[in-house]
């Protein structure tokens, strides 16, 4: 009986059931990790697939965006040549109108009709703009009227003054 008593005995007891616990967490742990190392493999794969294909897809991806970047530059410049072409044929339909040159004969290079009489007024900054020697305005004017014959009397290509 003392070899049951022994058996039956609370150190005993214990100490079996701490090993049996043991047992079972180390079991449980292992797995645990087994699991985890699985799930790990697995998820470095699908990781690696992953970066391949983003790796894969990334250049082709950039090209593309940039190609639809220049096809509606393009378009954007097609639009604005249509709009020239557009404005050109106006332009050119205008210039069939015979009243239409008339004006412009009359406004840009001061045409008259026989009849009438042509007038042309020249504003303070009309002087201004005409002016190309910077002491002109300090010298009396016959002096600036020979120098405007001198320029034009000079052969092209001269700078002598």
């Amino acid at each position: 009986m003392a070899g049951n008593r022994d058996r039956f005995s609370t150190a005993t007891r214990l100490r079996l059931f701490g090993e049996q616990t043991a047992a079972r967490v180390y079991r449980s742990q292992n797995r645990r990790q087994a699991r985890r190392s699985r799930l790990t493999g697995r998820a470095a794969l699908l990781a690696l697939v992953v970066c391949t294909l983003v790796v894969a897809l990334a250049y082709p991806m950039r090209q593309y965006v940039s190609q639809r970047a220049e096809i509606a530059e393009q378009e954007r410049l097609a639009e604005q040549e249509r709009e020239k072409v557009e404005k050109l044929r106006d332009e050119k339909a205008r210039l069939q109108d015979p009243a239409y040159i008339r004006r412009l004969a009359r406004e840009h290079l001061h045409y008259v009709l026989p009849g009438e009489t042509g007038y042309t007024v020249a504003g303070p900054d009309a002087a201004d703009g005409r002016r190309t020697d910077r002491g002109a305005a300090d010298r009396p004017w016959y002096s600036n009227l020979w120098d405007g014959v001198d320029k034009a009397d000079r052969p092209a290509g001269s700078s002598k003054q």
